[in-house]
């Protein structure tokens, strides 16, 4: 797997013309970022070696390159998920491969069910924690050279980060909430009695990715940020039913505000 992660950066460098410092994951209904990066070039993931394909509606499937505000970036249009069918060594491929080309800070957003009676839909939950509830870790296996056998993840979400968030988000009337982001396998949305127990375990959000990628990022030693939109709400008292189509609409919704804050923050790193 290491050759084939250092095959597929190499690949890489021999084609951009950017260096970038930053990355970023694009997830669900998250993609209006993409198009704010001038000077952009791009990569489809089948069209780059040993990369996993994206088969996700709403993900675009490419690695795009270029800049944003003054800043090289580099984008994730689409990522992996262990219900694909993939192995948690495929999901995490990419991040691996932003090691090798240098990447130093990664802003990961997705979708996800609110537990927190607080919450709204639409709500923006900066992730200060996770709970890794996936069957499969992804640091399972042979020691990669990136890190210790045994990460300490007390600080998986960086709080300098965080506290630049938060001050961007009060200088703009953004709302933003903080929480406890659940990682879950899925692809089935939760149950009430699943809703019930993540919320009880200490979970304010519940999702189907970010944590094995945050795990092997912080692993790897890059910077992590995290940013959930709140998509529907699993309440106690109050269940709700979902589909992905609602999950799609209430992100596309928030994008604009996500964009805000993403934004400012690139530009300040």
């Amino acid at each position: 797997m290491y050759e084939k992660i250092q095959e597929t950066a190499s690949w890489l460098k021999q084609r951009m013309t950017t260096h970038p410092k930053t990355a970023i994951i694009l997830g669900t209904g998250l993609g209006q970022l993409a198009t704010e990066i001038t000077d952009s070039y791009e990569f489809p993931y089948k069209d780059i070696p040993n990369f996993p394909i994206s088969t996700v509606e709403g993900h675009a499937g490419k690695l795009i390159f270029g800049t944003l505000g003054d800043k090289d970036i580099m984008a994730m249009e689409g990522r992996f998920h262990y219900y694909e069918g993939y192995s948690m060594k495929e999901v995490t491929f990419p991040i691996r491969v932003m090691y090798e080309l240098g990447i130093k800070t990664l802003f990961v957003s997705n979708a996800s069910g609110g537990m927190n009676p607080e919450f709204k839909i639409g709500d923006l939950m900066i992730i200060t924690d996770h709970i890794n509830f996936f069957p499969e870790h992804p640091l399972r296996g042979k020691n990669f050279p990136t890190g210790p056998r045994f990460p300490d993840m007390h600080e998986t979400y960086d709080r300098t980060l965080i506290a630049q968030a938060d001050e961007i988000a009060r200088e703009k009337g953004i709302r933003v909430v903080h929480g406890v982001y659940i990682g879950v396998q899925g692809p089935t949305f939760e149950t009430p009695a699943e809703y019930k127990m993540y919320h009880r375990l200490g979970a304010d959000a519940v999702g189907m990715s970010t944590v094995p990628e945050v795990i092997v990022a912080h692993h790897c030693g890059i910077k992590t940020f995290g940013i959930s939109i709140i998509t529907d709400l699993g309440l106690e008292d109050t269940p709700v039913e979902v589909s992905h189509e609602e999950v799609q609409v209430a992100a596309n919704n928030a994008q604009p505000l996500m964009t805000e804050i993403m934004r400012a923050m690139i530009h300040n790193s």
